[in-house]
């Protein structure tokens, strides 16, 4: 199915007329009728599994950033709509069906750097063009779970570790750090329950 400005989500496929010149990457499983509008959502999706990426039918990718890392899973269920949002992926992100993302949204599994400041500044200098990546420091990384009908509002962020339940409803602007139950509304930072 082709929409105008979206194209079909198909691996290992360049898409004509797009204004950022990638390929889409082999490595992912996509069902039927998801789109994207530009093969950029995959400038840095690095997944070296056999399968880094698996999306469902029906899903929306505008403006997204899939960041995968080499070890790193990310799933997506069917008819989610994901708009200008970053998921940054080091080891496993899973995202239930009909689940809305808005603009702005970071989702990410890991810390990425120590949070030590003499750690942070050993890894910063690992990562430079003189450094050794092989000397960065070990990071928590813990999966992030987003349950089925959950609506994540603009420019939030859901933190590693966290499992947000069925229905849940994160207001615009939140920091999740913890949990939040099924049917729950949370806002805030940290994001704390709405009564």
């Amino acid at each position: 199915m082709e929409l105008k400005n979206f194209y079909a989500l198909k691996p290992g496929t360049s898409i004509d007329g797009d204004w950022f010149k990638g390929t889409i990457p082999m490595n992912i499983l996509v069902g039927e009728n998801t789109v994207l509008d530009s093969s950029n959502c995959f400038k840095n999706y690095h997944s070296q599994l056999d399968v880094g990426l698996v999306v469902g039918s029906n899903t929306t990718f505008w403006r997204t950033a899939l960041a995968v890392e080499e070890f790193g899973k990310l799933e997506i269920g069917d008819y989610c709509y994901i708009a200008n949002a970053s998921i940054v992926c080091s080891e496993k992100i899973s995202i239930g069906n009909r689940v809305f993302i808005a603009g702005g949204v970071t989702i990410a599994d890991s810390d990425f750097h120590p949070v030590d400041p003499l750690e942070r500044l050993k890894d910063v200098i690992a990562l430079s063009p003189v450094g050794n990546r092989l000397e960065r420091a070990l990071v928590d990384k813990l999966p992030v779970i987003i349950e089925d009908d959950v609506w994540i509002g603009m420019n939030s962020t859901i933190l590693k570790g966290v499992t947000i339940g069925r229905g849940a409803v994160i207001e615009p602007g939140s920091v999740v750090l913890k949990n939040v139950l099924p049917g729950q509304k949370v806002s805030g930072n940290p994001a704390k329950e709405i009564v």
